[in-house]
């Protein structure tokens, strides 16, 4: 157990309802821990966050209208001491190297036994990084791999967009129209139609389904 004067303070964001739930349950079983607040929605969350300003960040990668990679520097910016800790699904390097990159303080498997998640929590509140073991090992051999052969493998197609690029994008993958997305990011509706002829000269993706395939394929929007 961690001993300190007052518990460590915890904030949730994750998409379901019940991946939530589990995880305030298995948290607050520790005298230490403590969950502030939860949201499904990211942006709402990155809002509390900047009342709460919770030690620590739990934090999903795969979501709708704003994906996790995208909320670490919001959060980070708005609150330079929550760390962040990533749980998901998505165990390949690819995903690891982009939220470490993004200032994720650390990345665990949501298969990983319980005890871990209060491994990682104690681990990155202390100032230290945490890799659960389940994809540590992916990491360093696609590394290795890179560094024997060149592999490009971990580069996003994504990597040439802007912030701002990445948010509308999201956005139409979910099936928002240009109006609504305005509406959502307070922009104007030619500033979103220029955007989006970026995203299509930039991706080669012409159409909102292929934009919505792409987000499937770069584990950033679940089927």
């Amino acid at each position: 157990m961690i001993q300190e004067s007052k518990p460590i303070r915890i904030y949730l964001i994750d998409d379901q309802a019940m991946i939530r739930a589990a995880f305030k349950s298995l948290i607050e079983m520790e005298d230490d821990f403590v969950v502030v607040g939860s949201n499904g929605d990211p942006r709402q969350g990155v809002q509390e966050i900047k009342e709460l300003k919770p030690d620590l960040l739990i934090l999903d990668i795969a979501m709708p209208g704003l994906s996790g990679l995208d909320v670490v520097p919001l959060v980070k910016r708005a609150c330079p001491r929550t760390k962040v800790l990533m749980a998901s699904q998505h165990e390949a390097s690819k995903f690891v190297q982009q939220a470490l990159q993004a200032g994720a303080d650390g990345y665990l498997s949501k298969d990983s036994d319980p005890e871990e998640l209060r491994l990682a929590i104690a681990s990155i509140y202390r100032g230290e990084s945490y890799l659960s073991p389940k994809v540590a090992g992916a990491v360093l051999g696609q590394l290795r791999s890179q560094h024997e052969e060149g592999d490009d493998e971990m580069h996003s197609r994504l990597d040439c967009l802007t912030p701002r690029e990445r948010e509308v994008f999201q956005l139409i993958a979910i099936g928002k129209a240009n109006k609504e997305i305005a509406a959502q990011l307070n922009l104007s509706l030619g500033t979103i139609k220029k955007h989006r002829e970026n995203l299509q000269r930039k991706l080669d993706c012409h159409s909102a389904a292929e934009i919505a395939r792409l987000a499937i394929q770069e584990g950033l929007l679940n089927l």
